[in-house]
């Protein structure tokens, strides 16, 4: 693994049609995409995956000196494979910038991986606050962080429904333990008390946390995971007599969470994001984004399709600006400032996005519906 990242550091090196340096004669660049493709949260990822595409096919389409060919890599949301497939992409590939990894735990597996071999990469999706204190130069998200997050739906909670005591769990996945935490943390300082319980992702009996949170009396039950388990969950804690409301994040907000807790079980479950999903009656660029979208893919924008086509934007911005090599594209990002379609671009020195909206989505009549931003939506039914 030291040679393979050894050798990986050249990665952009090589003949003109991989990228060769900058005014080179490069015809064609190769930036990957890494997430979980076919695994049990790729609902999650696919969006911003049709949301990279998307850009890069239109910019492919205008007929450029330097082409972009995106490169895929199934990660199945786990750091363990994650690992493997990144020094493919660096040293086989020759990939000049990655887009991802799309969730935490992988994109702390690797991180280390890519900035010693001076890849950079755009996430459209993890959200751990701690992947921005790794002192990595190479890495940037176009997404705000749990810190924003948690205490964004907190506070929601707060001012909705004026909780006594709320109910945080968690499975042991990296997001969600710490998407967790920073919610768990803003209730209290709110003054809301709390009782909190975690499971392993394999489990698929959660009667022991059912328990507990029924016997517990809480206002509200707030989960910070995936849709894969937040389901069955909401599915079990209602079988199981708790009409406390059920809240999770991002790694919720998909159809399946409904489909797999039941209609019945999941509406007026309520969601944050920090993400804003176009719909149809939307105007200006997201209804342009929405239109392009639909006709592409033949479905509706779903999460982190507009961050997962800003983050494919950021590379394609500096390679018209005329940088081929991923260290050359990675001075540029870092100096780069435009109106996305998600938000307006622009990152810290760390990496993090300068905007960190929240919003608010609650399930109504078996659809995911957007209420608006953390600090003015308003619960309905």
């Amino acid at each position: 693994m030291a040679l393979t990242l050894t050798l990986s550091a050249c990665a952009g090196s090589g003949d003109d049609s991989s990228g060769s340096g900058d005014g080179g004669g490069a015809t064609t660049v190769k930036i990957g995409f890494m997430g979980d493709l076919t695994g049990e949260n790729s609902a999650i990822v696919i969006p911003p995956r049709n949301g990279a595409k998307m850009a890069f096919d239109e910019y492919n389409a205008t007929n450029p000196d330097v082409k972009i060919e995106m490169v895929e890599y199934d990660s199945q949301g786990k750091p363990e494979q994650a690992t493997v497939l990144v020094p493919q992409a660096v040293s086989q590939d020759k990939i000049v910038g990655l887009i991802g990894p799309a969730f935490s735990g992988e994109s702390k597996a690797v991180g280390a991986q890519l900035n010693e071999a001076k890849i950079p990469s755009v996430s459209a999706s993890a959200t751990n606050p701690d992947l921005a204190k790794n002192g990595w130069t190479f890495w940037h998200r176009v997404v705000a962080n749990d810190n924003d997050q948690g205490p964004g739906i907190a506070n929601f909670l707060v001012k909705a429904l004026s909780p006594k005591k709320a109910y945080v769990v968690s499975d042991d996945q990296e997001y969600s333990v710490g998407l967790a935490a920073t919610v768990d943390a803003a209730f209290k300082e709110a003054g809301v008390t709390t009782e909190t319980d975690k499971f392993a992702q394999t489990a698929s009996d959660y009667s022991s946390t059912v328990s507990k949170v029924k016997a517990s009396n809480a206002d509200v039950v707030f989960y910070g995971g995936y849709y894969a388990q937040a389901g069955p969950l909401l599915k079990q804690l209602r079988d199981g007599g708790v009409t406390a409301p059920f809240v999770s994040g991002d790694g919720s907000l998909d159809a399946q969470l409904v489909s797999t807790a039941g209609a019945a079980s999941a509406e007026g479950a309520i969601l944050g994001c920090p993400c804003n999903i176009p719909s149809a009656d939307v105007t200006g660029p997201l209804k342009e984004f929405y239109d392009n979208y639909k006709s592409a893919f033949n479905v509706d924008p779903a999460i982190y399709a507009t961050e997962g086509y800003d983050a494919a934007t950021t590379f394609i911005k500096a390679i018209e600006a005329g940088n081929t090599t991923p260290e050359k594209i990675n001075d540029f990002i870092k100096t780069e400032d435009f109106e996305g379609v998600s938000k307006p671009i622009k990152f810290q020195d760390n990496g993090e996005p300068e905007t960190n909206a929240i919003f608010i989505y609650q399930v109504q009549n078996g659809a995911v519906k957007l209420l608006g931003p953390s600090e003015e939506a308003k619960l309905e039914g």
